[in-house]
């Protein structure tokens, strides 16, 4: 079995939620959350905004961590057992571009019940609900988008 670690956002602009579209050769499609490995001698954060930033074009800062996921898969030959760390973030505008070299076909800001309909992966949806939980707190207590919280 190989262990792998990922990290990505619950990107937010505007109380919507940034899902990318992936279409793999006709064989794996649907919406995610931007998502990457941790590359040798990278922090958690650091690669979660690196990841949304190169699969997505969003500029986002992390506003907190929300939680971890795990999963497996196959692949010829082994097992792999990933775990996922994941980040509210806040993104700067609307602006998203889907990273073709990574199959990602469409990009957009969804409402959150549009969002967690799409979602194509159980774990992911419930990453979504927490993190927008976290948002909705933060927006009730003034919090979100104030520079006194980074």
């Amino acid at each position: 079995m190989i262990e792998a670690t990922s990290c990505g956002g619950v990107v937010i602009f505007r109380g919507k939620i940034l899902l990318l579209y992936k279409n793999y050769r006709n064989r794996y499609d649907g919406w995610v959350l931007p998502k990457g490995t941790v590359e040798a001698g990278e922090e958690h954060k650091d690669t979660a905004i690196r990841e949304v930033r190169e699969e997505t074009g969003a500029r986002a800062v992390i506003i907190k961590y929300v939680g971890e996921s795990s999963y497996t898969f196959n692949i010829p030959d082994d097992v792999v057992d990933k775990t996922v760390h994941w980040y509210l973030m806040m993104a700067d505008s609307y602006y998203s571009k889907p990273q073709r070299e990574e199959y990602f076909t469409d990009s957009g800001y969804y409402k959150y019940h549009e969002a967690w309909h799409l979602l194509k992966f159980p774990n992911e949806k419930q990453i979504l609900e927490r993190a927008y939980d976290e948002y909705l707190d933060l927006k009730r207590s003034n919090l979100w988008g104030s520079k006194k919280y980074f």
